[in-house]
């Protein structure tokens, strides 16, 4: 809790004096996101992994810390408007950890902020396509279902969320809605040969 307050002291001053285009700090946004990251995912926090008991102690008296903390690391992705484009592919991975949390809440705020990836690419890369995301994406779910996160109702959600988002985007309906079946049967293949590994 203690550290969550500190990490949100960050996130204000990030936002007051290194957001706009004179005094952006690149490198300041990258540690902050990989520590946003790095507590998001922090194996004590997963409270899927405690028992019944444990687990509704410690959200009755702190409630998901993951929650909070995730929305946090939305907002400050929102924030970040034309900067966006800085940390693509690099931020791919870490968003992808926050998606894979089970935590469905937490998935549904921030698997969004791949259509906006492929957005900002595909608006401001100059070839009008979103390659480097895709090619990123692709490459982490690989090491990440082979190293045991991932689930069907992650391949489900994200399908469906892609989707929607792509198809009211005027120009990413027909390339974004390909990838987006692409990624859910790479997920499916994935998620079938873990199962049968084990």
């Amino acid at each position: 809790r203690v550290f969550l307050r500190a990490v949100n002291q960050f996130t204000a001053v990030l936002n007051c004096c290194f957001l706009d285009q004179t005094n952006f700090e690149l490198q300041l946004w990258n540690n902050y996101f990989h520590l946003a990251v790095a507590f998001l995912t922090h194996e004590s926090l997963q409270l899927e992994t405690f028992s019944q008991a444990k687990r509704s102690k410690i959200i009755k008296k702190y409630g998901d810390m993951r929650k909070e903390i995730g929305f946090k690391i939305r907002d400050m992705w929102y924030n970040l408007g034309p900067h966006k484009i800085k940390f693509i592919p690099a931020m791919v991975g870490p968003i992808l950890e926050v998606t894979l949390v089970p935590e469905p809440e937490l998935r549904k705020a921030t698997i969004p902020i791949f259509f906006d990836m492929m957005q900002c690419e595909f608006n401001f890369s100059g070839n009008r396509n979103f390659h480097m995301f895709e090619n990123e994406l692709i490459t982490k779910l690989d090491q990440e279902v082979e190293g045991g996160r991932g689930d069907e109702q992650y391949k489900i959600l994200l399908e469906k969320l892609l989707l929607e988002h792509c198809r009211k985007h005027k120009y990413l309906s027909a390339s974004g809605e390909v990838f987006a079946l692409l990624v859910s049967s790479l997920l499916e293949n994935l998620l079938d040969y873990r199962t049968i590994m084990h």
